[in-house]
């Protein structure tokens, strides 16, 4: 694994501060679809980063529904389980997915000693603190065409976002349906406001031929 780690933090970049220590002590783990990683009440005893493939951060509701907290397609998911004695929700793979397993106690032993790790790891939860907000702010506003533009606008750039996931998971995250986003979408582009090219969303300025 640690010879890999240069190709790694290239397709990675919040990688590319993890310490040789820890390096030696992460495990890559296969997680097939369906899978549970872990349990809401059970012990945290690993800190994971999605390679491949997506894991979602879910309860259940009364009625027995999944209520989804979190989808991970990239990156690190459940930081608040650092410091918390249990798992407040439940981690299952939507996909297959592949992920780096960092036991918890050389993780926090590395953010102790090492200071670029330490600052990476709190511009990491500054960004997550910032994404959380926006998408809080996204869902609080009527209408799918808003929630569309303001996602374009706060997580694109220069006008462009390009959908990691497909659009009816990006409909769900939206809080809509993907009837909904559909309907938007095809109402945005007649308006001439949004340029649609596969899975990249372009918003038209007003005069600008795209």
């Amino acid at each position: 694994m640690t010879s890999d780690w240069p190709d790694l933090a290239a397709a990675h970049p919040e990688l590319a501060h993890i310490p040789p220590a820890l390096r030696e002590a992460v495990r890559l783990t296969e997680c097939p679809a369906r899978a549970t990683l872990f349990r809401q009440g059970e012990r945290p005893k690993a800190m994971y980063c999605v390679l491949d493939g997506e894991v979602r951060l879910l309860r259940r509701s009364r009625e027995g529904a999944e209520v989804i907290l979190q989808r991970s397609r990239g990156g690190f998911f459940a930081e608040a389980s650092l410091e918390a004695k249990a798992y407040h929700c439940d981690a299952v793979a939507a996909e297959d997915a592949r992920l780096l397993s960092f036991p918890l106690r050389s993780f926090r032993q590395a953010l102790e000693s090492d200071t670029a790790f330490r600052n990476a790891w709190m511009a990491l939860l500054a960004r997550e603190v910032r994404r959380l907000r926006a998408r809080c702010e996204r869902l609080s506003l009527h209408g799918a065409e808003a929630r569309i533009l303001h996602a374009i606008e706060s997580e694109g750039a220069a006008g462009m976002l390009v959908l990691a996931q497909s659009r009816k998971a990006w409909a769900a995250e939206l809080g809509l349906t993907h009837e909904a986003l559909y309907r938007a979408l095809a109402r945005l582009r007649a308006a001439g406001t949004l340029v649609l090219d596969g899975a990249r969303l372009t918003l038209r300025q007003p005069g600008q031929r795209l």
